[in-house]
């Protein structure tokens, strides 16, 4: 169903039964991402929750009139298809009906606005960005609180198309926030550049809180001047509501609970971070972007929202697999026309960013390797391992994947390493020449084609119709319930021979000794004896 706000959200994770909502004093600072962490370290996927704190407080002793929501968008799958109001099989359709199929914003008046209610011009503004629950995501390591769920709307200076992502913000003083945007092929890095060539700052603002559809279509990774607005729309089932901002030519979303507009400066950088990243390690402190802010926009008591970030698996990786599994499928099956595609998986505990398994079916010959350079290219920022394999192998099964790789490929036909791709916070990446880019040609990315090249026995399991006699006998003996994992039956592959099924068929019967007197009939001495 789509949702108005971010309020409608928590009552619809609520009423699912994927909302913990929490009453007691909490502190945004030492505890709250520390307790919303354990379930990503002690539960299964499935049992991960949603949590709503309802009474904040910080390391200063402050009382905030408003609350604070972490996990809410992608604890668990669950979670993530409660935001696109679909059941979790329905996520990649959803995905796949949204692009193309575009519904583009609307526009309502000033006074429809919710997050109109408050306004503060800096520098009257009672505290400034610091009135908010901002969240310490790695307490005893990071340095500042940080804005983690704030989507960053700025309009190309060329052209005004607009861009929303998301991109951590560091929170330095009442009115100073950094801006990281890591590489040079974010497009909010690109539309900087294009504002520092053009002499001026580029505009922007931040909001947080709203339809969960804009998050997600924040986080998707769609091509430069995709508009997400329209993306949003789409996924949320119907147009976003926007509102014009206070102090630039830009829409916001008009049901935010938070919205934050200023200027990025491009005539100056400060050093940001060090930051908890999603490879598992913290990220280094670095040169980085510095927004200034102008007017805050808020509504009353606002629910302030956060993402789970840093080690996977996270409910950024839930998120960020979601997406680029839709949005890598539809790019190779249909922009790069490689139809044997079927599906694409990234990965959790490569932060999906670096690790793509791309399943496909009976493709023709040089598909695998063209599906491999497409996915290598689609940004040069994502992407270090990248592994062809066939449609029975469940690319989302890492050990399914290992056995293509065990036994589908040889390393000196099979893999090539590529150069020029751009290091994406990888600690592996070692400081110095190899670094840069282009003269250090950048980091580098693995290509293995595990798609079987030759025909191939059997899989060896029982046949399908034995291992299901083996369920019913299972089931009926009262033995654990089973979760079984693909392949858990065999089948035939391509050099299988009616011969072969008609000797297997003896054997089952019992008359394996005809099998054996005719292969007597075959006997030949050993090579080189007369």
């Amino acid at each position: 169903m789509p949702y108005r706000d971010f309020r409608d959200y928590l009552a619809e994770l609520n009423a699912r039964g994927l909302l913990h909502i929490v009453d007691e004093t909490i502190c945004k600072d030492t505890e709250i991402m520390p307790l919303v962490r354990l379930q990503f370290r002690g539960l299964a996927e499935e049992k991960r929750k949603g949590f709503w704190f309802r009474n904040v407080t910080d390391a200063r002793g402050r009382h905030f009139d408003g609350s604070v929501a972490l996990g809410t968008l992608g604890s668990s799958r669950s979670v993530y298809a409660a935001a696109l109001g679909v059941a979790p099989d329905d996520i990649a359709a959803a995905w796949a009906r949204a692009h193309g199929n575009h519904l583009l914003p609307r526009l309502v008046a000033r006074d429809h606005a919710p997050v109109k209610e408050i306004v503060h011009r800096m520098p009257d503004s009672g505290g400034g960005v610091d009135r908010f629950p901002h969240l310490i995501s790695t307490p005893g390591f990071d340095p500042a609180p940080f804005i983690t769920a704030g989507v960053w709307v700025t309009r190309d200076p060329e052209n005004g198309a607009y861009n929303l992502g998301i991109y951590r913000g560091m929170i330095k003083s009442e009115a100073r926030i950094g801006c990281a945007t890591d590489v040079p092929t974010q497009h909010l890095a690109i539309q900087w550049e294009k504002a520092r060539r053009l002499g001026r700052p580029l505009e922007a603002a931040i909001f947080i809180g709203g339809p969960p559809a804009l998050l997600l279509a924040a986080a998707s990774k769609v091509p430069y001047g995709v508009d997400e607005y329209g993306l949003a729309g789409a996924l949320n089932g119907a147009p976003i509501d926007v509102v014009g901002c206070e102090s630039f030519d830009a829409v916001v979303a008009a049901s935010a609970e938070i919205v934050i507009e200023g200027k990025i400066r491009t005539d100056l950088l400060e050093p940001e971070a060090p930051f908890g990243e999603a490879s598992g390690y913290l990220g280094p402190r670095k040169m980085e972007k510095i927004f200034e802010v102008t007017v805050i926009t808020q509504r009353a008591r606002p629910v302030y929202q956060g993402i789970i970030s840093e080690f996977p698996p996270s409910e950024s990786t839930v998120i960020r697999k979601a997406a680029f599994d839709a949005i890598y499928l539809n790019h190779l099956k249909n922009a790069c026309n490689i139809p044997s595609v079927t599906k694409v998986a990234s990965h959790e505990m490569a932060s999906c960013n670096m690790m793509f398994v791309i399943q496909l079916d009976r493709p023709a010959p040089g598909q695998p390797q063209a599906a491999l350079r497409a996915a290598a290219a689609y940004d040069s920022s994502l992407g270090k391992i990248f592994i062809a394999v066939d449609c029975d192998i469940e690319p989302n099964s890492m050990d399914a994947v290992l056995w293509a790789l065990s036994y589908s490929m040889q390393p000196h036909r099979d893999v090539e390493i590529i150069r020029g791709k751009v290091p994406r916070l990888d600690p592996s990446v070692t400081p110095g020449p190899d670094e840069s880019y282009p003269d250090g040609l950048g980091a580098s990315a693995m290509l293995i084609n595990a798609c079987r090249e030759h025909p191939y026995l059997p899989v060896s399991l029982p046949r399908r119709d034995f291992m299901d006699n083996a369920l019913a006998r299972w089931t009926a003996l009262g033995l654990p319930p089973l979760n079984l994992k693909i392949p858990w039956h065999g089948y035939p592959l391509s050099a299988w021979t009616d011969e072969n099924a008609q000797e297997a068929e003896l054997a089952v019967t019992g008359r394996y000794f005809e099998t054996g007197e005719k292969l007597a009939s075959r006997r030949k001495p050993p090579g080189g004896i007369a």
